[in-house]
């Protein structure tokens, strides 16, 4: 999907309401300030609004997060809760890969949890005339659709057989020779039960500032939606940030050629 000026400056206009930052907290004295729920975050964030729009704006662009590119940035501009969901999503990783890799700012320094929960549970998105406020963290309800566990059929082959090449020093051979634990990737049914569980909460339970849409129709954008889900799924499969990189599968290929 190629993203002209045009549409980027219109996904601008639609992120300018739902990506309202908390103010910045008074300091410790320690480098550190005061977010959401009293959560210590760094004094630098969150970033100045017009960095941040210009950072999104770029993943936008690309089809992916131009300092994580396993990670990718859609940003449908209609209003329909989905799209309100992908979008806070989008918003998040772009927060939080800000300066790089995994180097950002995290969500505790806005209210995007907090907004992203509120969609998640079923409340409409806010009005575009108005900055929305936060909502209470709600518990998630499942899709009627996820409550078996999704579709195997659904989730995207790995590519990549565990344990190849090793090297003796724990190390494996995964996409384009990229070394990757020679756990990874995980036994499919292992991940098929993960992806489940997070679909189902609608969130990835290890780190659950990270949605997990996962629609079933045959749209390019769902399937985009459900590799993006199986890509965060499989980062975080054994906690926050603990997981098998994309690398250990193809999916990241899969989702670029998708987005072509």
């Amino acid at each position: 999907m190629k993203f002209t000026s045009t549409f980027v400056s219109a996904i601008l206009l639609a992120v300018s309401v739902s990506a309202v930052p908390v103010q910045k907290r008074v300091p410790d004295g320690h480098g550190n300030c005061v977010g959401i729920n009293g959560i210590l975050i760094p004094c630098t964030c969150p970033p100045d609004r017009n960095t941040f729009i210009a950072s999104l704006s770029a993943n936008v662009a690309a089809g992916h997060d131009v300092n994580n590119p396993s990670i990718a940035a859609p940003f449908p501009t209609d209003n329909s809760q989905q799209s309100a969901i992908i979008r806070m999503q989008t918003s998040i990783s772009s927060l939080q890969n800000l300066n790089g890799a995994g180097v950002g700012c995290p969500a505790s320094s806005t209210t995007f949890s907090a907004q992203l929960a509120s969609l998640i549970a079923g409340n409409p998105p806010p009005a575009p005339a108005a900055a929305p406020a936060a909502a209470p963290a709600a518990a998630p309800a499942a899709a009627a659709s996820t409550s078996g566990g999704v579709d195997p059929s659904l989730v995207p082959e790995f590519g990549v057989v565990a344990g190849t090449s090793p090297d003796g020093h724990g190390n494996c051979v995964g996409v384009n020779g990229i070394l990757i634990p020679c756990t990874c990737p995980p036994d499919r049914n292992t991940f098929i039960a993960s992806l489940s569980a997070n679909v189902a909460a609608g969130h990835d339970v290890n780190n659950p500032s990270i949605a997990a849409p996962f629609p079933t129709d045959n749209s390019q954008q769902s399937q985009i939606v459900r590799l993006q889900t199986s890509i965060s799924s499989l980062q975080n499969l054994n906690g926050a940030g603990v997981g098998c990189p994309a690398s250990s599968t193809t999916f990241s290929a899969q989702l670029a050629a998708l987005l072509g």
